[in-house]
């Protein structure tokens, strides 16, 4: 078998643009992978273009050897936007490989250790401004069976904040947990905003409303910086997003810089890359809980690594998206107690309709969160994603 094309699929959904990669074989077997990556995707589509000149031609079934040599033979290593196109290139050969031995890809990385994964629910916010409307819309989720929320509370800020900022900001978390009691976890987004000092401030005035974790309170370009902060905060750091090879994560294990890890299945390096970041945090006693807001061949995967990863802790997930995106791919979900069961089905078990990509061409978005505009994440008419 060897590869005869790389195509892509730039698919507007309403925040970004999902970014799929098919890879096609002279036996009529393909594979699917995502590689969105939030704003840069005509970078992307050329880093992608490149890596399909060297795929073409060549044996699917030499996974770690092409992503060896694509990592290698690109000089200038690592980068959101090379890591974003090797990571779905990456899942697309396991697809593949799935797809023709007829098992999950989860198989094929050592076996299940769970039949499902508990989650937690992102975007359930949209459109809430005040904190009243934060702790509706946490009751709404929690009523269909939501148990745990993430969100970031901090509106446009950066780097630092007013009193009354971080009053009101306080007041909206204050709200969530006061309309889903102590059953439901809260998760705190930073988005990388803080500096050092007012990331300290801020985990510490988070404390009395027990957060499972704040997630990247400092940019992610300093782990010095993020260390600094876990060193004096008294609730549990997540982090790991914007850090696109294992000795990044490395280095993040080693410092004790993070007490839970993020790595995005399409930021990372794919499957086997994340598998491999998993078992150093294993080895460290560190949870994997890998970044996960994107669309439903990146979701596809990750559930794929929450079956076989034994300190996969909890998934990220939609709450919410665009109407068209049960169009788009054949993605089934089975929901269930705050958890969604593992699929069975070959490869990562999903296909894209290429028609339906095609019908929702790329769109320029830019970024909300310094704008005032962060709770603006989807259109008026949406679907549940569970």
């Amino acid at each position: 078998m060897i590869v005869t094309d790389l195509r892509t699929f730039t698919v507007d959904c309403y925040r970004t643009n999902w970014v799929f990669v098919k890879i096609d074989t002279d036996e009529g077997l393909s594979g699917v992978g995502e590689a969105t990556l939030e704003y840069k995707e005509k970078a992307l589509e050329g880093a992608l273009e490149h890596i399909r000149a060297y795929l073409v031609g060549k044996n699917p079934f030499e996974i770690e050897k092409h992503y060896h040599d694509i990592y290698r033979d690109a000089y200038w290593r690592g980068g959101a936007v090379l890591m974003s196109a090797l990571s779905a290139v990456e899942m697309a050969l396991w697809d593949i490989l799935g797809k023709h031995l007829n098992v999950p890809v989860y198989q094929l990385l050592g076996g299940k250790v769970r039949d499902r994964v508990r989650i937690y629910a992102n975007g359930w916010f949209a459109g809430a401004r005040t904190p009243e409307q934060f702790g509706e819309k946490a009751r709404e989720a929690v009523a269909r069976g939501v148990t745990a929320l993430k969100w970031d509370p901090f509106g446009k800020s950066y780097m630092d904040m007013s009193i009354a900022e971080r009053d009101t900001a306080l007041q909206g978390v204050a709200m969530v947990r006061e309309a889903v009691g102590n059953q439901v976890d809260l998760l705190i987004e930073g988005h990388g905003r803080f500096n050092v000092t007012t990331a300290v401030k801020i985990a510490r005035e988070l404390e009395p409303f027990k957060p499972l974790f704040f997630e990247e309170p400092t940019p992610p370009d300093n782990l010095d910086a993020l260390k600094a902060v876990h060193d004096q905060s008294p609730v549990a750091i997540a982090a790991g997003e914007r850090l696109y090879t294992r000795t990044s994560f490395k280095d993040l294990l080693n410092m004790h810089a993070a007490d839970y890890i993020q790595p995005d299945v399409s930021h990372a390096g794919g499957m086997m890359e994340m598998k491999k970041i998993a078992a150093m945090a294993e080895a460290h006693y560190i949870p994997f809980a890998p970044h996960n807001p994107s669309g439903p061949v990146a979701n596809a995967a990750t559930l794929q690594l929450a079956a076989c990863c034994p300190n996969f802790c909890i998934l990220e997930i939609m709450y919410r998206d665009v109407a068209w995106r049960r169009d788009i791919t054949n993605e089934e979900l089975t929901y269930e107690d705050g958890s969604i069961l593992i699929p069975d089905k070959p490869g990562l078990g999903i296909e894209i309709d290429e028609e339906a990509c095609l019908a929702h061409p790329y769109q320029a978005h830019t970024l909300r969160h310094y704008s005032g505009a962060l709770t603006d994440i989807r259109p008026a008419k949406t679907i549940f994603y569970f």
